[in-house]
């Protein structure tokens, strides 16, 4: 090559390199809480399974329309009553640069099976049984409508990273809620994103996967940092200023002043999310009459909070389903009467009131502790006198699954966008074998709403299996298995040209992997 034809290669070449850093793109996300592991079987919630999305891909996910969509597995067909055959797509990478294969997949099942968090979902599955490298079937004990539905919770772990034990002899694959394992700080999925810096709660960097399978996939962020900001205004003051591209979610008091500003996008959506109270049975003996839990249902003013403390964004509630599943029932509406409320004490032997503890977050869902200090006050107006403790999502959880204190307060978006789902973590007798009544934090127990839970879940005639998951809320609303306070509206907010909106669902799993910044 002559001196002149090598300049103009060494030119082309430093184009391209200019180009290239001129097309690469960084997306800054502010978040109200980052998740407390890299572990996607850990933890049920929504932090772990929007990082799941990132760093790992699902067999199956939600679009939009609450369709589903083809990820992992680009093809499915039900073979027989009980099996649903699915075919992976060729060719698939873990960031360890092995080879997604079925063997992974059941490795992953099986892992999902024994989760405390997750196995009450899968309990339906007989097996997930290996055909081929590129073939498997999930087998259920008897037909389920939802088997697609549960799919979308099966993100494939790289089996072969995950064998054998770390630097201290331990398991890799060991799966330790709230513990420091291998698992829950190191990572190897296939997902569009490495974790390449993570301190938690601080901040967490992300950079592409080079062998990204998803070759379709219109996303241009080459890396992502998240920080997570605990404090709303704080959050919003930083997409204001440029500091952050994108976060989530916006404080209801600051809606207008975003939907003003012309230089972000505000993105909102009707809510599936149920915030509510828990009523510990086992640790307040008042609480197992049905009247004084009657009581404490009709002093709260939950169309109150949602008008003063979440300015309109949210729909009072008085059942878990939403408008627009299966068990909705129109005609359940909220029952705030003070005066009525103080007669059912009175009737229950309880005029003269009792104490009681209560806990809730203070960054998990919008305006927690505000909601939290407004029904604390509440109760005092029946002479319930409250100590309340509030204090982060990371510290919280593990105070929830001890059942520390005697109402706790939880908000929970159904699993599988179906109405069981609400009976069967929430409602149901709790039962640490099958996972049933997991977050069952209540202790409420009612036989026929168990068997009607079970039954719903078998049913394949949607008329008939209306009428059931309708009959469930009924027993719930009648028996205040739970205090229902409102259902939580989304709401985004991203500088113009982040193209936020093309990817984000009323599940509120933004999929960071396909976002387009211009």
């Amino acid at each position: 090559m002559n001196k002149r034809m090598f300049g103009l290669a060494a030119g082309f070449a430093a184009a391209m390199m200019i180009v290239g850093a001129a097309q690469a793109k960084t997306l800054k996300m502010a978040y109200d809480a980052d998740p407390v592991s890299l572990d996607p079987h850990e933890q049920l919630s929504g932090g772990t399974l929007q990082l799941s999305h990132m760093i790992f891909d699902p067999l199956v996910r939600w679009n939009k329309d609450h369709g589903i969509d083809a990820r992992l597995a680009k093809s499915w067909k039900r073979i027989d009553p009980l099996t649903v055959r699915f075919e992976l797509n060729n060719g698939v990478k873990f960031h360890s640069g092995n080879e997604l294969t079925s063997t992974d997949v059941k490795w992953t099942f099986d892992r999902l099976k024994v989760s405390p968090d997750f196995k009450g979902l899968f309990t339906i599955f007989k097996e997930l049984k290996v055909v081929d490298a590129d073939t498997f079937e999930l087998v259920t004990t008897e037909p389920f409508p939802l088997v697609l539905n549960l799919a979308t919770y099966i993100f494939p772990m790289d089996s072969k990273f995950y064998t054998g034990t770390d630097a201290n002899g331990k398991d890799k694959g060991a799966l330790v809620k709230h513990g420091n394992t291998f698992a829950s700080t190191n990572v190897s999925g296939t997902g569009p994103y490495i974790v390449t810096s993570r301190e938690q709660g601080v901040r967490v960097e992300f950079k592409r996967f080079g062998d990204y399978w998803d070759k379709k996939s219109p996303g241009n962020a080459d890396n992502v940092i998240l920080t997570p900001i605990k404090e709303g205004p704080t959050r919003v003051a930083a997409l204001l200023s440029g500091d952050v591209d994108f976060i989530a979610p916006v404080p209801p008091t600051d809606l207008d002043r975003i939907g003003k500003d012309p230089k972000v996008d505000l993105i909102t959506m009707s809510g599936t999310r149920i915030i509510t109270f828990q009523m510990n049975q086992k640790r307040v003996e008042a609480f197992k009459n049905p009247k004084v839990r009657l009581a404490i249902v009709n002093a709260i003013n939950n169309t109150g909070i949602v008008q003063k403390i979440m300015k309109g964004f949210g729909t009072p509630a008085a059942q878990n389903s939403p408008k627009g599943y299966l068990g909705h029932d129109a005609s359940l509406t909220p029952r705030y009467d003070l005066g009525k409320a103080k007669q059912l004490m009175k009737e229950a032997g309880f005029e003269k009131g009792f104490s009681i503890t209560m806990m809730a977050p203070n960054n998990r869902y919008v305006n927690d502790y505000k909601i939290a200090e407004a029904v604390a006050s509440m109760l005092s107006k029946i002479n319930i006198k409250v100590d309340l403790t509030t204090m982060p999502k990371a510290q919280y959880w593990p105070k929830f699954d001890e059942q520390a204190a005697d109402m706790m307060m939880i908000g929970w978006h159904s699993d599988t966008e179906d109405s069981t789902n609400f009976s069967e973590f929430l409602m149901m007798t709790p039962n640490k074998d099958t996972g049933k009544g997991q977050y069952n934090g209540g202790n409420f127990s009612n036989a026929e709403l168990d068997k009607l839970t079970l039954q719903s879940q078998g049913m394949t005639d949607e008329a008939a299996r209306i009428k059931v998951l309708k009959s469930i809320e009924g027993i719930a609303y009648a028996e205040a298995a739970f205090v229902p306070l409102h259902w939580q509206d989304l709401a985004w907010a991203a500088k113009k040209g982040v193209g936020a909106e093309a990817i984000l669902n009323v599940m509120n799993f933004p999929y960071i992997g396909d976002i387009v910044i211009k």
